[in-house]
């Protein structure tokens, strides 16, 4: 399911195929409730300075979809060096999107470093 939908789907297939733990949760949930958990994300992310993958990009997906029921699940690293979270279509059969914040210390890194 992780193909291309966005710059992080490689670097969650690499965190799987390390030993990443996966967790698909089974309810669903609307759209523009995990719509608007990932925008807050990406702001704070940029304002703080943590380093994220496709997060932008997941924002832009979530938003074409918007009146609709969502999956999610995430995948930890086996280091716990990064988080991703995944977003499914309301059968779970159909991944739309894939974002990755790397976990660091805010302090230790310099603000506006989002990979594009």
């Amino acid at each position: 399911m992780l193909s291309e939908q966005t710059r992080a789907c490689q670097a969650a297939r690499d965190a799987i195929a390390a030993g990443g733990r996966v967790v698909d949760w089974d309810n669903e949930v609307p759209c523009w409730m995990v719509a608007g958990i990932a925008a807050t994300r990406l702001r704070q992310s940029l304002k703080i300075g943590l380093t994220a993958l496709g997060l932008d990009e997941t924002v832009e997906i979530l938003a074409q979809h918007r009146d609709k029921q969502l999956g999610t699940g995430i995948i930890d690293a086996a280091d716990r060096s990064w988080n991703f979270t995944l977003y499914f279509d309301a059968t779970g059969t159909e991944l739309l999107a894939c974002s990755g914040v790397k976990r660091e210390p805010p302090s230790k890194v310099s603000p506006q470093k989002l990979q594009l």
